[in-house]
């Protein structure tokens, strides 16, 4: 069952002191007694009490705030994400507050903690990619503290979520990669726990299976989301006895590090290696040459998780999974014919 915030009233209740007793106890004043203080703070801590730092300066005006955690903020995609949700906020009265996990687990789970402690309304998370662990999202839950997932979701049973169509847009790109003449091709991912990469590399491998193209392991290669590893990923098969004559790459992070891999090694895109990749980025416009795009519309990504996140602070307690259809923009990268 959820519980809602436990307030120093509930504290109070519980043993049979004022409020104003509990509040003094929570501060180890010396107007109350050692046992006293003692059993208040026992209990604070066994219903998770968490005191509002802004409580006593801002009673008779308080902000109302959102949290947003995002990993990693420079990127293009969050940063766009980030536009959208801080435009419908705005338009709703709410202040924005963002964090950055690094993709880090611990900086995620830190996040939600100190958003806990700031009394946020309501939080959007996109998860970690080397988060695997939700307790801290289900201790969310238990408290009824609103939330919504975007793009990388987990316990869709509790938390309204808003994705991309990534398997059928890469589906589509594969399909693409086909038809102009590609046999042999790679797709690059992040980690397998994350249903992002699922979702797109099971529409790449549908897209495959439709064309009886025969499924080599070899091109399909998941691993940490990190220009470096996915530059070095890229080389290896470039440098294998039967490269791939196309490339399609899971975000901004991979599709840039498969590009100068390709780069560096003196083939021509796309008439050695084709490739296409997720990216919402204006850059990818503006490379040489131009490079074909699944484009994720992040900004409306983000206006629907706000909106989704808006009905949940107001009491809508529907889980909803919201799909924002991408756009596959053909340039010259994987245009062979």
């Amino acid at each position: 069952m959820k519980q809602r915030r436990t307030s120093l009233k509930d504290l109070a209740d519980q043993l049979g002191v004022s409020i104003a007793t509990v509040s003094r106890a929570l501060r180890n004043s010396h107007e109350v007694g050692e046992e006293m203080t003692k059993k208040v703070q026992e209990l604070a801590k066994k219903l998770n009490y968490r005191p509002n730092p802004f409580a006593q300066s801002l009673r008779k005006e308080a902000p109302r705030i959102i949290g947003v955690i995002v990993p990693n903020l420079v990127t293009h995609y969050y940063a766009a994400v980030l536009d959208g949700i801080e435009d419908y906020a705005t338009r709703n009265g709410y202040s924005v507050i963002s964090a950055n996990s690094h993709e880090s687990h611990e900086r995620e789970a830190k996040a939600v903690e100190n958003f806990l402690n700031m009394h946020v309304e309501g939080i959007i998370a996109c998860l970690a990619q080397d988060t695997v662990d939700y307790s801290h999202f289900e201790q969310l839950y238990t408290m009824g503290e609103p939330l919504v997932f975007f793009a990388r979701t987990c316990l869709e049973d509790k938390f309204s979520q808003v994705v991309g169509n990534g398997d059928e847009a890469a589906q589509e790109a594969t399909q693409h990669l086909i038809d102009t003449g590609s046999k042999r091709i790679a797709f690059i991912g992040g980690p397998n726990h994350l249903d992002m990469v699922r979702r797109r590399k099971h529409g790449y491998l549908q897209a495959l299976r439709e064309n009886h193209i025969a499924i080599d392991r070899d091109l399909v290669v998941c691993d940490k989301i990190d220009f470096e590893i996915a530059r070095s990923a890229t080389l290896r098969l470039l440098d294998s006895k039967n490269r791939p004559d196309a490339i399609l790459a899971f975000n901004d992070i991979v599709t840039y590090a498969a590009f100068d891999a390709i780069k560096a090694k003196g083939l021509r895109i796309p008439q050695d290696v084709a490739i296409i990749g997720f990216t919402d980025g204006d850059t990818a416009a503006f490379v040489t040459p131009r490079l074909s795009a699944i484009m994720d519309k992040a900004y409306e990504q983000g206006l629907k998780a706000c909106e989704l996140l808006m009905r949940s602070i107001n009491g809508d307690s529907k889980i909803y999974r919201e799909v924002v259809p991408m756009i596959l923009k053909i340039r010259e990268s994987s245009e062979k014919v």
